[in-house]
């Protein structure tokens, strides 16, 4: 099982599970990213996410086919 942590800069206190799969790649559209949710195949903090909207924050582990991916924001302000 691979662990990445990345860390992200934003401007909010959260981004969007849907867009998370797509800033790392790991999606390469939206319509993807969101077949992978509905899918079944992403979980959040180790339970599965139907949800392609679910909000992720600071210390969520977004784990999918087996790869975690701990969010670590940093929320600048504009």
């Amino acid at each position: 099982m691979e662990i990445q942590t990345e860390r992200i800069k934003i401007t909010t206190e959260y981004i969007k599970l849907d867009q998370l799969l797509k800033f790392f790649g790991i999606a390469a559209i939206g319509s993807e990213a969101k077949s992978m949710v509905l899918d079944g195949i992403v979980e959040v903090n180790g339970e599965i996410c139907t949800m392609q909207g679910k909000k992720i924050r600071e210390g969520d582990v977004v784990t999918v086919n087996g790869d975690n991916i701990t969010v670590r924001l940093e929320v600048t302000s504009q």
